[in-house]
């Protein structure tokens, strides 16, 4: 049997326009729209109707729950130790790519010359700026993400023709998307040569013949072959005599000394690659995006195919990747090159104020990762401030949400992506786990 306040509790929940008209939700419905403000006013409703708020806090519980902005996603602070973690994003962008962003929402001159009032080259400043990064390119292009540049690639260059590939290169590259399913999905096939661990010169020589769209070298970021191996370096396959077209992955423009066995674009245009493609998101630290760089004719050929107008990017990309490019260094830059010292010396000033209000936490020696499919199996020396391992469930699901590492029953804050300005906002999130806990 109903309780009998049921009815009395219901009645006295406030109409929608009567909590609508409470001056803090006025300035929300400005803020975020008037259907999300009203979804939320329901809510509450339902809540004082089922008894789990008073009928007078609606307000106040719709006040509570309101986003900080119109868009789902929610901020997180990286605490995993992964520089570039796929599920967060990858790249965090510049502070000029961001302000680049706001720039670029409104009406902009993406596709026209304001000199002479006519349509001009989409992107030509962005695309400037890429060129002038990597010199050895004699054309550059831009696309949506770095698999859509070897899929426009294999429409362009051979459909119905044949792609010489090894078999060692046939990668997945994430949510099970294969490199090899990509490619066929264009019409071209694939020609298939050495095995898992060697591949020779040899190899590829006996299969390049009057059907062949181009040999295709893919550096298999996201693992390592290791012991009885052997490959074929970009300088060794331009001398068949055919097109070589070069997937870097991981977007390293020029050679990085950190990590000595990732390529980079400038290194295999050098070395005779006619076509290089790599990610904006990655090491680049930008936006996503596939970057084609190589040889004019090729480019151009790539530029005007029309599965290109499908895969252009936006201008918001485009104004993130010229910010990227042009400006400051990168966050991603940043933590590839973090001071270890600076990072303990963070983790053990964040510990001993936790401790001194009373949370079990130490600072440990730890280890991050490139992460993105780069630099597989290189660790990058880091520090982490160690806490009980059920904070690590409530610090995802607080605000800021921060992400933690669980590692052996321990919940571990790598601060080598953690940015040294947010550690006051993860100290506090730690307290208020705490708290929750």
């Amino acid at each position: 049997m109903d309780d009998p306040g049921t009815d009395d509790r219901r009645r006295r929940v406030p109409r929608t326009d009567v909590v609508l008209a409470d001056p803090r939700l006025a300035d929300a419905v400005r803020r975020l729209g008037r259907d999300l403000v009203k979804s939320l006013v329901a809510a509450a409703q339902d809540r004082a109707r089922a008894g789990e708020v008073a009928p007078e806090s609606v307000a106040d519980t719709v006040v509570a729950a309101l986003p900080a902005a119109a868009c789902g996603m929610r901020p997180v602070i990286n605490a995993t130790g992964v520089l570039l973690h796929t599920n967060l994003g990858r790249a965090a962008l510049s502070p000029a790519a961001r302000d680049a962003l706001l720039a670029a929402s409104g009406t902009t001159d993406v596709e026209l010359d304001l000199r002479t009032g006519a349509r001009g080259r989409r992107g030509r400043t962005a695309l400037d700026a890429l060129a002038a990064a990597v010199p050895a390119a004699q054309a550059v292009h831009v696309v949506n993400n770095n698999a859509a540049a070897p899929v426009l690639a294999a429409t362009a260059l051979a459909a119905g023709r044949e792609i010489v590939i090894s078999r060692g290169e046939l990668v997945e590259i994430g949510d099970g998307f294969r490199i090899p399913d990509l490619l066929t999905s264009t019409g071209a096939r694939l020609r298939e040569v050495g095995t898992t661990n060697r591949t020779g010169l040899a190899d590829y020589a006996a299969a390049v013949g009057p059907d062949t769209g181009f040999v295709l070298k893919v550096h298999p970021s996201n693992f390592r072959v290791t012991g009885f191996t052997s490959a074929v370096g970009i300088a060794g396959l331009a001398g068949l005599g055919v097109t070589v077209v070069g997937d870097i992955g991981s977007g390293l423009l020029a050679p990085e000394p950190l990590l000595p066995e990732e390529p980079a674009a400038a290194s295999w245009l050098a070395a005779g690659a006619d076509l290089v493609t790599a990610s904006g998101d990655k090491l680049l630290g930008g936006p996503q995006c596939g970057l084609l760089l190589g040889r004019a004719e090729i480019v151009e050929r790539l530029r005007r195919h029309p599965l290109a107008r499908a895969l252009r990017v936006d201008k918001l990309t485009l104004a993130a990747l010229e910010a990227t490019l042009r400006g400051p260094a990168t966050p991603t830059y940043r933590f590839l090159h973090a001071d270890p010292a600076e990072l303990r010396d963070r983790a053990a000033r964040l510990a001993a104020r936790l401790r001194a209000e009373g949370i079990e936490a130490t600072a440990v020696a730890s280890e991050a990762t490139v992460g993105g499919g780069g630099a597989p199996g290189v660790p990058l020396p880091s520090a982490a401030v160690a806490l009980p391992h059920p904070l690590a469930e409530r610090l995802r699901l607080g605000t800021p949400a921060v992400l933690a590492r669980v590692q052996r029953e321990r919940c571990l804050l790598d601060l080598r992506a953690v940015p040294p300005e947010d550690d006051a906002a993860v100290a506090e999130a730690v307290r208020e786990a705490t708290r929750a806990g």
